[in-house]
């Protein structure tokens, strides 16, 4: 199933791909002032050996994963200790609904006002995007914790702390995985973009910027290429990794399902 999505996936993108290198060649559809895709992807395949490029990449990773990290660890106990007490939950909430769809992008202005240090402004940024997801879902991971499990536990006189730690969460942990997987690729949006705005000495969004400035829109569309390429790598690494350690928790949602 997977192998057959996956063919049908890079068929469609390969069709894709030879559609528009004739659109924008040939000009069936007028005058396109933008690179074909084989431009584009010569450049791609250029770019892991030009030193500048690396180095911008080296940046954004970096700051990606401490952005990622840090919002992780402000997350998850925020977001357990915040479904361990209903009513500290109940009285934050309308705060935490009325942050959460503030758009990520539109506070790089005011982080760069506020926070004149570049690389710390743009973890900040990356922190306070990433934290919404992460501690969303490991709120919903609270309040899927079985309670006859919970109160099984109780019986036999553990206290609260053991109830968290052996059940509570345990039970939460997919949660939390699928919360830092869904961060990790806004973290990585909001790495680039932050760069793209703020500027800086290194990183894909300046490599971009400065590409752009000189009119090599090939180089553009390379490196904002390669930022996929990070993305879905990440991606599939994570997913990966959450059914290795949570495929119990796979298995027992697709029995509830069925």
């Amino acid at each position: 199933m997977t192998g057959a999505r996956l063919l049908r996936g890079a068929i469609g993108a390969a069709g894709f791909l030879v559609v528009a290198e004739l659109v924008i060649r040939f000009g069936i559809s007028g005058r396109l002032d933008f690179p074909t895709p084989s431009a584009i992807l010569l450049e791609a395949v250029r770019l892991p050996a030009d030193p500048e490029f690396m180095a911008g990449v080296g940046t954004t990773l970096t700051n990606w994963v401490f952005g990622l990290l840090i919002a992780t660890l402000i997350a998850v106990p925020v977001g357990v200790l915040l479904g361990a007490l209903s009513p500290l939950e109940r009285a934050v909430r309308p705060l935490l609904e009325f942050m959460r769809p503030i758009p990520s992008v539109a506070i790089i202005p005011l982080a760069i006002l506020l926070i004149p240090v570049d690389e710390l402004m743009k973890i900040s940024v990356i922190v306070y995007a990433s934290v919404w997801p992460i501690l969303i879902n490991t709120l919903y991971g609270m309040r899927d914790v079985d309670p006859l499990a919970k109160e099984s536990l109780r019986s036999f006189g553990f206290g609260p702390l053991a109830v968290l730690t052996r059940v509570s969460l345990p039970s939460a942990a997919p949660f939390v995985a699928t919360g830092v997987r869904i961060a990790a690729g806004i973290a990585l949006v909001l790495a680039v973009s932050a760069e793209l705005l703020a500027g800086g000495f290194n990183g894909i969004g300046v490599f971009v910027t400065v590409a752009g400035s000189g009119n090599r829109t090939d180089l553009m569309m390379a490196a904002t290429f390669w930022a996929g390429v990070i993305g879905v790598l990440a991606n599939v690494l994570l997913m990966a990794g959450e059914r290795r350690l949570f495929h119990w928790h796979r298995m027992r949602t697709g029995a509830t399902e069925s």
